[in-house]
């Protein structure tokens, strides 16, 4: 992708983006597909602003890494700073747009770090690991807890989920994160994936959408 500039539906962002954070397990259901717990608080990670790419136009995956699985995410765009203890509204209101997302992960090579205990950033943090759409402006979103997530591949529906399902909401998730660190306008957060992670493969036909909001079609290079 180009480093370029580029609008996204309104909003501005000089590629590469600031930080990426993430959220793991933050739908039960995925949690379990995986057998991992289900966790008492929200489990952050963060993706480098070179991971993110466009949706537009195809994407490629690695294809000497092993199984790449696709996990399709809510993405809020925060606009302005964010630091410790914001309110619910102060959060609301720095939000500039939410898209569709694939948060990408190498998972064998993830099972084999975790299994040692190492940190597993190389499994989620790669160059193209951070999928994006254009964004929605955040005004378009009448209740941040009421957002559908889908994706198909090659006309297969494989996730299917809504923000009401996630164990931490989105705006205290936003709260949650800016009590460890701040948030800058161009950060991206991902909000965690519903159930039906699987492999991608080179070919796939993609269609990634927010329920009402969005539709993208797509495909791996």
């Amino acid at each position: 992708m180009s480093y370029q500039h580029r609008y996204l539906d309104g909003t501005r962002i000089h590629y590469p983006l600031g930080k990426v954070v993430c959220v793991g397990r933050n739908y039960a259901e995925h949690a379990k597909e995986l057998n991992n717990p289900v966790p008492s608080e929200p489990l952050l990670f963060i993706k480098p602003g070179s991971s993110a790419v466009a949706l537009d136009g195809g994407f490629t995956i690695p294809q000497d890494r092993g199984a790449v699985h696709h996990e399709a995410e809510i993405a809020v765009l925060i606009g302005k700073p964010l630091s410790r203890q914001p309110s619910d509204e102060e959060a609301r209101d720095a939000i500039s747009g939410f898209a569709p997302a694939l948060d990408l992960t190498l998972r064998e090579v993830q099972d084999r770090l975790k299994a040692k205990g190492h940190p597993w950033e190389i499994a989620k943090a790669f160059d193209g690991a951070c999928v994006l759409a254009p964004f929605v402006p955040g005004d378009a979103v009448t209740d941040p807890a009421d957002i559908g997530i889908r994706l198909s591949i090659n006309g297969e529906l494989r996730q299917d989920g809504n923000s009401r399902d996630m164990l931490t909401a989105i705006l205290p998730l936003i709260r949650y994160i800016c009590g460890h660190f701040s948030l800058q306008p161009g950060d991206v957060v991902l909000t965690g994936t519903p159930a039906g992670v699987g492999p991608l493969h080179k070919g796939d036909q993609l269609v990634l959408e927010l329920t009402g909001l969005s539709r993208f079609e797509s495909q791996v290079l």
